[in-house]
Order: structure tokens, then C-alpha cells, then sequence
């Protein structure tokens, strides 16, 4: 009997060759990135987000946003003509967790910052058609008559800040009232328009 029959008849030895080739394999292409530059350090120019672009964020994963519309503009050339620029990972070192996706319902949102106004942002959330007649997205009029608590805001940006993204205490302090007032429709439309500005879109 050849070696190989040997393995593929021993269900045990062949899952534990498995893991090993996937283990290696896999070894050998992660383990180099963690001593990049380019997938360890963010972009130039780059910080925190506000106290009020956190509470968006938290709103955007909460209401399922993520779900439909990804973060993360592959390097090809339909991608980048219709989304701009492709998405670096020095854009998202302080994300926690990463956004990227794959899933689109609706459009790629990695640079939409600055695309539109505010007030077309709020129209969108409110009644998407209004704006974009084919959409299929839901409104999320509540979100105008919700607002932040705040209680948790700080505590949050300090975990973020023991996770090395560079929070000052200052930043800490302040963060309950940067965002007293403002309701989570305000957090979400700071959250997008903050999204992908650093680097030039082409669109």
C-alpha cells in the first residue's frame, strides 16, 4: 500500500495533516505582516476618533449597517472607479472591531465622508428614497428622537486607549460632554462623514 492510501483511509491522520498544512500556511502568511509598518502603524495624519464619531460607530454596528454595506475598497480597478481610492490598513490599526465586510446591499461606505452634505446624510437615514429612489434600505427616522446617554462614552475611549489607539486625558474627560445634547441620527452622520478622508477619493 503506497503512503498516501495510508493517509487518505486514516480519517484521524489525514484531519491532523490538515491542520498542519493549514497551520503552516497560514503561519507563513500572517506571522510576516506583524512586522510591517504598512499593516501595524496608522496612516499619516491620522486620530482618534471624537467622542461623537465613537457613539456613531457603536450606533452604525448596532442597527446592522455593517450587515449591508462593507468598508473595505479592494485594489481593482471596478472598485476603485466607482469607490475611490482602495482601502490601506493604516486607515483602520485603532478599529476595534474592524468594519471591512463583504457584503454589499448597499454601496462600499469606506470614503464616503465628505461625498455629501449632512443634510443629504439625514434625509438618507430618515427616508432613503428621498434621495436614491432604487434603494432598498430601511429608515432609521428614530435615530433623529434618540439621544446619547454619554454615561459610557469615556469608558469606552479609555478601553480604546489601553488598546494603544492615542486618547488623551483630556479627550477622556470631556467625552460625556461632547456628546451631551446630541442624539444618535448626529453620532452616525459624524461617524460617516469621518470616514476615508484621509486619503483622496477620486470619485
Amino acid at each position: 500500500m503506497m503512503k498516501h492510501e495510508i493517509l487518505e483511509k486514516n480519517i484521524g491522520l489525514l484531519a491532523l495533516f490538515m491542520v498542519l498544512a493549514v497551520s503552516v500556511g497560514g503561519l507563513t502568511q500572517i506571522v510576516p505582516l506583524f512586522f510591517q509598518d504598512v499593516t501595524t502603524k496608522p496612516i499619516e495624519g491620522m486620530k482618534p476618533r471624537s467622542a461623537l464619531e465613537l457613539e456613531g460607530r457603536d450606533v452604525y454596528i448596532a442597527n446592522g449597517c455593517v450587515g449591508c454595506h462593507s468598508q473595505m475598497i479592494r485594489p481593482f480597478r471596478a472598485e476603485t472607479e466607482r469607490y475611490g481610492h482602495y482601502s490601506v490598513a493604516g486607515e483602520s490599526v485603532w478599529d476595534h472591531p474592524f468594519l471591512w465586510g463583504s457584503k454589499r446591499t448597499g454601496p462600499d461606505l469606506a470614503r464616503v465622508g465628505g461625498l455629501y452634505s449632512n443634510d443629504w446624510h439625514r434625509m438618507h437615514l430618515i427616508n432613503p428614497r428621498s434621495v436614491v429612489p432604487e434603494s432598498v434600505m430601511p429608515g432609521y427616522p428614530f435615530l433623529e428622537h434618540t439621544p446619547l446617554d454619554g454615561e459610557q462614552t469615556a469608558k469606552k475611549m479609555q478601553v480604546l486607549h489601553n488598546l494603544g489607539v492615542p486618547y488623551t486625558d483630556q479627550d477622556i474627560a470631556g467625552a460625556a460632554a461632547a456628546v451631551k445634547g446630541k442624539t444618535e441620527m448626529d453620532a452616525l452622520v459624524a461617524y460617516l462623514q469621518g470616514l476615508g478622508t484621509l486619503i483622496k477619493s477620486k470619485r
